[in-house]
């Protein structure tokens, strides 16, 4: 399980961007976001944690490992 902290997510549309750009990265992922806690988990196939917080950082987002 890979975690980030992604306080500039604000909506769940702001979830939805996240979580499709990790799946651009590894469509096989799980990914769980908590608007609550602005938290990211991800259960990778095979994609590394700095693929997945380089993904989240190019849709626009600051992500910080949890």
């Amino acid at each position: 399980m890979i975690a980030f902290q992604v306080s500039d997510m604000t909506s769940s549309r702001c979830a939805g961007t996240v979580t499709k750009a990790l799946k651009e990265v590894d469509h096989a992922a799980l990914v769980r976001v908590d608007m609550a806690t602005f938290t990211v988990e991800i259960e990778p196939s095979h994609a590394t944690a700095r693929q997945l917080g380089d993904a989240i950082r190019r849709a626009g987002y600051s992500p910080v490992a949890a």
